[in-house]
């Protein structure tokens, strides 16, 4: 049998100290792994147990708030849609993740000293030292950076929407005017580059594009309205569009008292009296900073149906964008939206509408969260709006109905519309129509209506006609006529990237489900 070293021996005290040190070791850890998951019963077991109480009953009551407000939004997304937007709740929220942050490293400090580090092994000390910083320094930033993002958000929120009152919903839609321009010395608000009025179910959160073409002529104002007064016969002034409305209200900014945006104003009338939709509100979208946009969600993919050419012959970086379905990025999309070299307007208008299609589809709440810093970022810079922030929840809300549904596309261009002489009945009748079919109801049936002319071309939109696109056959199979032999089938006319023609007209400008067209 092996000897059994006497009581009280060298071995026997060495060996009852190696497990004592291992024991003390365990137990720091564990104090340290108490604190990560149940913040304080460190110190309910072995410190200040008033500190443990006051850490743990917040740490359970924040969870409790935290499960319930998952649970809320979930069946009810406004809550969540409504705590995002809301810069109150947002600075609370904030303020309360550095002050949890701060509190947490502190118990792990604490948790670490009733550990008693200077009892253990050198090895077993630095072992704890680094443990107990890992989990400091991780939980303290991951907080910390919550913080910072909730900050950003509110920062954002400050800065792109203002604090004006909300107005209703128009006959159950809400009409927003989108309008973009480039950036630049004199040219930034002052003549809109495209105008397009989102008009929204309040309800579904089906959408209906209807783009309204820059060059447009001789169109009325509501009664009542600053321009109105002015031009009671139209707006008919030489050499001027729609485009323009803008330049010309800055001229005569004394008309518009207390206007902030007289050049806003000015074009939100000319658009209520071509369309006869009343707006709710509007944004103005730097064309330049929505590069930045595209790139900080990871660009946007778009089929590409022909050669787009990437800035004029004379830039020294241009190129060509190549057909096929592709992913760019913000440069190359920026271009795909508004090149008119070897185009024209309406073949761009319909190009337009589908990277507002595509954006709205593929940019996910995943990847807008992991990109958030960026698009907050980007969207400060390319945005004015007269939102206010208190309907910032309801439009994301939404947003996230119309991703899942068909968009509808209008657009009051030639051949349907002259742009020189419109027929605001026709146009009237057009909108009301798309609207109710966009709604799934039944249209108004409008008077018969003479064929509108070819739009006249001016210095800015002077194209030549493309070859019309051709005819389709005829239904196959109908009661009262036998089924017509097959026949090859004749690809679709592209034009400027765009499905159509100039002569026919874009698929893309006027279609129940823009992503088919797209």
């Amino acid at each position: 049998m092996p000897s059994v070293p006497p009581s009280g021996s060298h071995q026997q005290r060495f060996t009852t100290m190696d497990r004592a040190q291992r024991v003390r070791f365990r137990r720091a850890v564990t104090l340290m792994l108490m604190t990560l998951f149940l913040p304080g019963s460190a110190q309910l077991v072995s410190g200040n147990r008033r500190v443990g109480r006051i850490a743990l009953w917040t740490w359970l009551t924040l969870l409790v708030v935290g499960l319930l407000a998952v649970v809320t939004s979930y069946f009810w997304p406004g809550l969540a849609f409504w705590a995002g937007t809301s810069t109150v709740l947002l600075q609370v929220l904030r303020l309360g993740m550095m002050g949890l942050a701060v509190g947490w490293a502190y118990l792990f400090v604490d948790a670490w000293r009733l550990g008693q580090p200077l009892t253990l092994q050198r090895q077993h000390r630095l072992a704890v030292v680094g443990v107990n910083g890992f989990l400091c320094f991780s939980v303290a930033g991951a907080l910390l950076f919550g913080a910072h993002v909730v900050g950003v958000q509110r920062d954002f929120m400050l800065s792109m929407f203002g604090d004006g009152k909300a107005v209703g919903a128009h006959q159950g839609r809400y009409n927003v005017l989108l309008m973009g321009g480039d950036a630049g010395a004199g040219r930034w608000g002052l003549r809109p580059d495209s105008m397009t009025v989102a008009s929204i179910d309040a309800e579904t959160g089906k959408a209906l594009l209807i783009s309204l073409p820059r060059n447009m002529q001789n169109f009325p104002f509501p009664e009542g309205s600053v321009m109105g007064e002015q031009f009671p016969d139209g707006f008919n002034e030489e050499g001027m569009y729609l485009n323009g409305l803008a330049t010309w209200a800055l001229d005569h900014a004394a008309l518009f008292k207390g206007s902030k945006n007289p050049g806003v104003d000015a074009t939100i009338e000319g658009v209520e009296g071509i369309t006869g939709l009343k707006m709710n509100y509007w944004a103005m979208v730097n064309l330049e900073g929505f590069k930045d946009l595209v790139d900080a969600v990871g660009g946007v993919e778009l089929n590409v149906r022909q050669r787009i050419p990437v800035g004029l012959p004379s830039d020294s970086f241009f190129r060509y964008i190549e057909p096929g379905t592709r992913t760019l990025d913000g440069m190359d999309t920026l271009w795909f939206a508004r090149a008119r070299h070897d185009s024209d307007d309406y073949s761009r208008m319909a190009r337009q509408k589908c990277v507002m299609g595509a954006m709205l589809q593929q940019v996910s709440p995943q990847v807008a969260l992991r990109n958030f810093d960026k698009i907050a970022s980007a969207s400060s810079a390319m945005v004015s709006t007269n939102v206010p922030r208190g309907e910032v929840d309801r439009f994301v809300d939404l947003a996230l109905k119309a991703k899942s549904q068909k968009i509808a596309t209008l657009s009051l261009v030639p051949p349907m519309v002259n742009t020189a002489n419109p027929d605001i009945d026709l146009v009237h009748a057009k909108v009301a129509a798309a609207i109710a079919k966009a709604e799934g109801r039944a249209p108004e049936q409008p008077a018969e209506t003479a064929e509108a002319a070819p739009a006249e071309t001016d210095d800015e939109t002077a194209e030549t006609p493309a070859p019309a696109a051709e005819s389709p056959a005829p239904e196959q199979g109908t009661a009262s006529t036998p089924a017509a032999p097959a026949t090859p089938s004749t690809p679709p006319a592209v034009t400027g990237g765009s499905l159509g023609s100039l002569s026919t007209g874009y698929a893309a400008n006027q279609s129940e489900d823009l992503g088919a067209v797209c």
